[in-house]
Formats: C-alpha cells, structure tokens, sequence
C-alpha cells in the first residue's frame, strides 16, 4: 500500500507501539512468582527459635 499517506503509518506505528507496551506492563505486573517451599520453611523455623520455652 505505498499509496497510504505518511500520517497513517504513523499512527499505525504509534498504535501499536502503545499496546506492545501495554500488553509487556501487565505481563510484567500480573506476574506473581511462586515462593519456594523451603525459604518458607526456613522462615518458620527462625520465627519457631524466637519464642522462649521457660
């Protein structure tokens, strides 16, 4: 389509461009990354050799 004014390819690009970046932001941000089980378990260990046993 060479015959497609410049503006439109510009917009086109823009277009784009914003929900390229849209869609990579929430892909980034909605990603909640799993915890191994052992850091849990470590956690709770050092938590359980706070408490004072009198």
């Amino acid at each position: 389509m060479p015959q497609m004014a410049p503006i439109g390819w510009l917009s086109l690009f823009i277009i784009f461009s914003i929900t390229f970046m849209i869609f990579n932001m929430m892909n980034y941000y909605l990603f909640i990354p799993n915890m191994p089980k052992s850091i849990l378990i470590n956690k709770k260990q050092q938590m359980n050799s706070l408490n004072w046993k009198w």
